[in-house]
């Protein structure tokens, strides 16, 4: 850019501290509620007082802390899911829709499946058919960016409408068989069945040594497989041979075009397992908490969240979980002020600003962590 005499740009800096990758997410956070404390304060709320009350209701107790691991479990699945594609510079920005086609397979599966199997067996039919109806619907912008070179940015946020108003049509607009017959001035979705309902995690009150509640929570099975998840993406990237292939494809097509590497095969198979890995959020809000297609309940953004959990960890899977759990606990201590009372109630919305508020500063903190601002005069050498 021409400032006068002047011009000022960024340069690509040739040694990126590795400790940044810590401090630049670090300093976004802090950034974030910064922002939004004024915000807090412009609109009559102590914010201090507020980011106290968000804490302890979403981390200070043992009934917080399952609630927001209840929460963080489909955060993992969009937050893996986006940054298995990112790490191949592929920018799958359709988790929400997804996760939408995820759902409507996993109770599909627990409709027409669940009934007639066993237990055991319906739960894994639910997670399959979540993750091959997230798969089938990325296949066609997955099939546009290798074959076409479309822009999947385009094509999979398109993507998330259309999985809306096909979910809303299944339930309030049609009689199919995803919807509750008697269910008639309140469409809902049939409840499946509950053999295909995932197990609820139970814990004992000396675990660890510590006092905890005994008895269920609201976690569920759902969040074993997010943690297993996890370890297996991480597997496939940095232990796999098709790991080293993706790697090499996001870092440079050139180079993995001279090495033989067939990139519109490794294009595809990347964005179909991050479209099952979105699908299989579905799975779980449909297994582990609505247990039918539930439109109103699944659309909470978790897909777009988990572009702002994979930007937070940099695209590690491991920094996937914490940065999920993180973000869960905003959410679940946003619910609990909005029961508040006078300055101390607060709108849940306040979690969704603070998520944006935190994408907008980690991406720009990426900028300057991998660029450096020159301001020099024209013509003078660098």
């Amino acid at each position: 850019m021409m400032l006068g005499k002047f011009e000022l740009r960024l340069e690509q800096r040739t040694d990126v501290r590795r400790s940044s990758a810590i401090i630049v997410p670090a300093v976004a956070i802090l950034g974030a509620l910064i922002i939004a404390g004024i915000f807090l304060m412009i609109t009559g709320h102590p914010a201090l007082s507020v980011y106290q009350e968000l804490a302890t209701t979403g981390y200070g107790n043992w009934y917080g802390i399952t609630d927001t691991l209840s929460v963080a479990t489909p955060l993992i699945f969009t937050g893996l899911a986006a940054a298995f594609a990112f790490r191949m510079n592929l920018y799958n920005i359709g988790g929400e829709g997804q996760l939408y086609a995820g759902a409507i397979g996993a109770s599909w599966a627990g409709l027409a499946i669940a009934p007639h199997v066993s237990g055991p067996i319906a739960v894994i039919a639910v997670l399959l058919a979540g993750m091959l109806g997230g798969a089938f619907w990325i296949l066609i912008p997955a099939l546009a960016r290798a074959l076409f070179k479309a822009s999947e940015i385009v094509t999979t946020l398109l993507f998330n409408y259309v999985a809306l108003f096909l979910m809303q049509y299944l339930i309030l607009g049609s009689a199919s068989f995803w919807r509750d017959p008697n269910s008639k001035n309140f469409p809902q979705g049939l409840e499946i069945a509950k053999s295909a309902h995932f197990p609820v995690l139970h814990f004992p009150n000396d675990m660890f040594g510590i006092d905890f509640p005994a008895g269920p929570t609201r976690v569920n099975l759902a969040l074993v497989v997010a943690i297993l998840a996890i370890g297996v993406v991480w597997f496939v990237i940095h232990r796999t041979g098709f790991g080293f292939d993706m790697r090499v494809v996001g870092d440079s097509e050139k180079a993995a075009r001279y090495s033989g590497i067939p990139i519109k095969r490794t294009v595809i198979v990347v964005l179909l397992i991050s479209g099952g890995l979105a699908g299989l959020a579905g799975a779980g809000e449909v297994g582990g908490r609505a247990y039918a297609l539930d439109p109103s309940g699944l659309v909470l953004g978790l897909g777009y969240t988990g572009i702002v959990v994979a930007a937070l960890a940099r695209y590690n899977p491991f920094s996937v979980g914490l940065v999920a759990f993180l973000l869960a606990g905003l959410r679940t201590g946003a619910e609990g002020l909005q029961g508040g009372t006078g300055a101390m109630r607060v709108p849940v919305s306040i979690a969704f600003m603070l998520e944006g508020a935190i994408l907008i500063a980690a991406l720009g903190g990426e900028v300057f962590r991998r660029n450096r601002v020159v301001f020099r005069r024209i013509g003078e050498a660098p």
